[in-house]
């Protein structure tokens, strides 16, 4: 049951991303493009790799139905970046529907400033009609990534993964 359900995870992940992702273009980033006050918004994109490793169920803990899978990213383009996270889902009775949340760390570089902070994502299919939803967890940012709010959203075509990330952060001192 783990392994199917492992399985499923890894198919409904990439599903739910491929069929809700916006199509703005990867390589088409702007840095910093508006500036408000002391924030400073801007937009991010490029390519990811992404493992997505099934987890050995708790057998004094949770659920069997429920699926665990470690994540492990790297981030390529304008967000220059590794992250570490876990993940839950879980499928409906009704074909088609299902669930995943996710918590990430990412650490590394966003045009050039240094730090790190969390994404939280959450995503559902409805009978076949997904929803996906990835913000940056808020107050998460260090070092020169402090203040930084967000959502991301990730497209897949062709088997390969890309990312767009739409922020705002402080101005730089």
């Amino acid at each position: 049951m783990r392994t199917v359900l492992g399985l499923f995870t890894v198919a409904l992940v990439c599903l739910l991303v491929s069929a809700s992702a916006q199509s703005p273009s990867p390589g088409s980033s702007v840095p910093n493009v508006a500036q408000k006050g002391s924030a400073m918004s801007g937009h991010a994109a490029g390519p990811f790799d992404v493992k997505v490793l099934p987890q050995p169920a708790d057998d004094k803990v949770g659920d069997p139905t429920i699926g665990r899978m470690a994540l492990d990213k790297h981030f390529h383009g304008d967000l220059e970046a590794t992250s570490k996270g876990q993940m839950l889902s879980t499928m409906g009775e009704v074909k088609g529907s299902a669930g995943y949340v996710a918590i990430e760390r990412v650490s590394g570089s966003l045009h050039g400033r240094k730090g790190t902070f969390a994404l939280q994502h959450n995503a559902t299919m409805t009978r076949g009609v997904p929803a996906l939803n990835i913000i940056v967890v808020p107050d998460s940012g260090t070092g020169e990534l402090v203040g930084l709010t967000g959502t991301m959203d990730i497209q897949i075509a062709d088997g390969k993964h890309s990312y767009t990330f739409s922020y705002t952060l402080p101005a730089a001192p």
